[in-house]
């Protein structure tokens, strides 16, 4: 009888480990995604730089599939909208990076409101720039662990609300802790890193999936870099700001280094998807190397432009076992097919949510072979000039004060945009470029195909007409006051400023 009881009990025993483990099998990867600032596509050593080493970018890259042909917007607050709503920016209202048209409309699912019906937990750790108002801040888009600096940039400050604690720096910065401003010590990327590690690490053994969004304001301007990062083009002789452009991405790569080592000493490496991308082209600050013009890989543009070097920008994905390691996409794709991808990966039904722009690439990231239908893919440098009616008196709107007819979105229609499919690029409403066969874009061949050129200026004109009525910033008045500055002065008041304890990360 003994013998029965124990045996039923090892029985039960065996049935409860063994649903244990069928439900630790069904638990969705882990997400974590690195973006960085203002890197263009060719600062990584794999896509042929002479002037950086990203040995870990690199060795992403090789062990996981590179999108060769991913898009994003010319500048980095779109970019971060499509990419948290899979939508174009603009359907985000999201139309410049300052001015209350970088505050992200309300009422739209985000990426970690989506994730979160997965079972997910997502943190952010960095930039934000999607609005500086609290009713706008990642604590109120789903993100349950927030950890960033104000604006687009640690120290930024503009007319209206988007503005960083007063006096912000890349050293020792002061970071706002779920809600709590708190005074750092280090240099900022490596702070961002260390907090995001430390998070991820509380989650290491947990049977809940995570998402952490590590986005990072380098190599942002004013390219400001540790001293060892910098020494090398210091004794190469790169001019000031080549040196801190360069710096910092080289940082980043060592960042992204302990990362990679850490998810493997955690066990976290096989269940987690990791992501590398720029948020635009390459910026000003690598500009005149002693390599000469900068490298951007041949592509036509920068940072801002709507051609290929502003808006062609470096992703590598990986999840071992999973995803072929040192596979290349050539496909087509963009920012705001991430969320649909990652929804998808994650097993979460988005049929319900409205508006989306973007399609899965799974299906890509499976089979080499896939191919899709053709589609277009629109893209607007926005940042036409400030409404006078807007201005609200605000001190600095000046700078960037238009007329009433120039501020008119409708009037700029036309200017710095472009439409892609999978072969052209038609920029302007009159330039046509095949950039499977001309990259670089030296050829404009809009003469010798007005069919063309007649088609992707229809399918513009119509994308323009049903986008227009989302852009629902452009008569929002400039605000009075800077949630961060108030926030920041009105806790030193009651309390101080606490120092931030650094995480041990062993």
């Amino acid at each position: 009888m003994k013998s029965l009881i124990k045996l039923k009990s090892l029985s039960v025993l065996f049935i409860f480990l063994f649903s244990m483990a069928c439900t630790r099998k069904t638990i969705p990867p882990n997400i974590i995604l690195v973006m960085t600032d203002d890197q263009g596509y060719g600062d990584i050593s794999a896509h042929g730089s002479p002037d950086v080493l990203t040995p870990n970018m690199d060795k992403l890259k090789s062990q996981g599939i590179s999108l060769e042909d991913f898009q994003v917007s010319p500048t980095c607050a779109p970019t971060r909208s499509a990419i948290m709503t899979g939508r174009h920016p603009f359907k985000n209202a999201i139309t410049h990076t300052i001015l209350e048209r970088e505050r992200m409309a309300l009422g739209i699912r985000t990426l970690p409101e989506i994730l979160k019906r997965g079972g997910y937990i997502s943190g952010i750790f960095g930039k934000w720039h999607l609005g500086d108002e609290p009713e706008y801040q990642p604590d109120s888009r789903g993100f349950s662990e927030v950890f960033i600096h104000g604006a687009g940039g640690i120290g930024q400050a503009y007319a209206g609300s988007c503005a960083d604690v007063p006096d912000n720096r890349y050293f020792d910065p002061i970071i706002k802790h779920n809600g709590t401003f708190v005074k750092t010590l280090g240099y900022c990327t490596n702070i961002f890193f260390t907090q995001a590690l430390s998070w991820i690490k509380t989650k290491a053994n947990e049977d809940k999936p995570f998402f952490a969004y590590i986005s990072l304001n380098a190599p942002h301007g004013p390219f400001i870099a540790p001293d060892k990062y910098k020494a090398k083009f210091i004794k190469q002789g790169y001019p000031k700001k080549a040196q801190g452009f360069y710096g910092m991405i080289e940082n980043v790569d060592d960042n992204l280094g302990l990362l990679m080592e850490k998810l493997s000493a955690w066990n976290l490496a096989d269940n987690t998807i990791l992501i590398f991308m720029s948020d635009n082209g390459k910026t000003g600050g690598g500009n005149n190397t002693v390599h000469g013009p900068t490298y951007n890989a041949g592509m036509k543009g920068m940072k801002g432009s709507v051609h290929e070097g502003g808006t062609r920008v470096p992703f590598f994905i990986r999840w071992p076992n999973n995803f072929a390691a040192g596979e290349k996409v050539v496909a087509l794709l963009n920012h705001y097919d991430i969320l649909p991808t990652l929804a998808e990966i994650a097993g979460i039904d988005i049929s319900d949510i409205p508006d989306m722009d973007g399609q899965s690439f799974l299906p890509y990231l499976k089979d080499r072979t896939y191919k899709a239908d053709d589609r277009y893919r629109f893209i607007h440098g926005g940042r036409w000039p400030l409404n006078p009616k807007n201005a609200n008196n605000q001190e600095g709107s000046e700078r960037w004060m238009g007329t009433l007819e120039n501020s008119n979105p409708n009037n700029s229609i036309y200017k710095n945009c472009a439409v892609r499919n999978e072969r052209y690029r038609f920029v302007n409403n009159k330039e046509l470029y095949d950039v499977i066969t001309d990259p670089g874009q030296k050829q404009d061949i809009a003469a010798q195909h007005p069919e063309i050129v007649l088609e992707m200026s229809k399918i513009y004109d119509q994308w323009w007409r049903n986008v227009r009525p989302f852009m629902v910033n452009e008569n929002v008045p400039l605000a009075n006051e800077k949630p961060f500055w108030m926030e920041y002065e009105k806790q030193k008041e009651l309390g101080g400023i606490k120092k931030w304890i650094r995480p041990s990360l062993d």
